[in-house]
């Protein structure tokens, strides 16, 4: 098994989703809030875009290529724990 597989950004989440949690499963409001904040800045941004763009063309050595990986996969956390925190934030709003 690869370590992609093993590692997969899908799994990560989960696993440090609960380790936010507590063992409460729930992140708290505050942490949540916090999390809603993160996002990569602009150097990310355009490097992300150049590697894409060089991707679609063909163009990346292998570095760039588990390089480009790394932030899809840091992405999809980001996307996961973003989701958690909102639906933390939905159901105190709620309650």
């Amino acid at each position: 098994m690869s370590a992609r597989t093993a590692n997969s950004p899908s799994a990560e989440g989960a696993i440090l989703a609960r380790l936010l949690g507590n063992g409460r499963g729930k992140m708290s409001p505050t942490l949540a809030r916090y999390i809603l904040t993160l996002g990569f800045g602009p150097e990310d941004q355009a490097r992300m875009a150049e590697l894409a763009e060089r991707n679609q063309e063909g163009r990346l050595a292998a570095a760039e290529r588990e390089e480009l990986f790394g932030y899809v996969s840091a992405g999809d956390l980001l996307a996961l724990l973003q989701s958690k925190a909102r639906k933390t934030l939905r159901s105190k709003t709620r309650a």
